[in-house]
């Protein structure tokens, strides 16, 4: 999906934020199709703009972020919504993501960590500053969802891989194991890596063993 394509709306109750943020996006060349200031009027014209991403503000007057988040997804749960905060509190972040939002964005980000957001959670993924994917996952699998929620933030694959890596089987060895190529399997590492904000395949190792993620 090009930026063209995407329709998002804005909500935040700062103007000089909303401006900017709507500002940006339209240069990016996404169609913003509302940027109201308060969760309620986001809620109510959300049905008739068709937003394809939702940019969502945590502390709104009135209605919270949370409440509207779950409100807009259970009209259209096809609606992505990237909360985009000043907070970086673990419950804050939590309650976004258990309420449907599928990514949490903290506003230190810079105008393109702001963008690429957009661009991966319109494609579907789900998104995160540094250290809240890791948190996000890791409350799933302690509460004991077999499953994470819909804003999972590994696909099936990485998850499978995941577990092969904390064995410590080699990227071939994997490979050879699931019939897939060596770059596949490469690609697939990395992009848990950065996912999860780890280094290397020892932290890799590590936070799976902790998630109780081993074969």
């Amino acid at each position: 999906m090009t930026a063209d394509a995407v329709r998002v709306m804005v909500v935040d109750d700062h103007p000089i934020w909303r401006d900017a943020l709507e500002r940006d996006l339209v240069d990016a060349g996404y169609d913003v199709v509302g940027a109201p200031a308060d969760a309620e009027t986001a809620v109510r014209i959300a049905p008739a703009v068709r937003p394809d991403v939702v940019l969502m503000d945590l502390q709104l007057p009135g209605m919270t972020g949370v409440d509207a988040v779950a409100e807009l997804v259970r009209v259209d749960p096809a609606v992505r919504v990237l909360m985009f905060s000043s907070s970086g509190e673990d419950a804050d972040v939590l309650a976004a993501v258990k309420s449907g939002a599928r990514g949490y964005l903290i506003k230190s980000a810079d105008r393109a960590e702001l963008l690429d957001a957009v661009a991966r959670t319109a494609a579907g993924e789900a998104v995160f500053s540094p250290g809240l994917a890791a948190l996000v996952l890791g409350e799933y699998r302690r509460i004991g969802r077999d499953e994470p929620a819909p804003t999972a933030v590994l696909t099936e694959r990485e998850t499978e891989i995941l577990r092969h890596v904390s064995t410590g089987m080699s990227a071939r060895d994997i490979a050879e194991r699931l019939v897939v190529s060596h770059r596949t399997v490469q690609n697939h590492v990395q992009n848990t890596l950065r996912k999860l904000q780890l280094h290397n395949r020892v932290e890799l190792t590590r936070w799976a063993i902790e998630q109780g993620l081993t074969e």
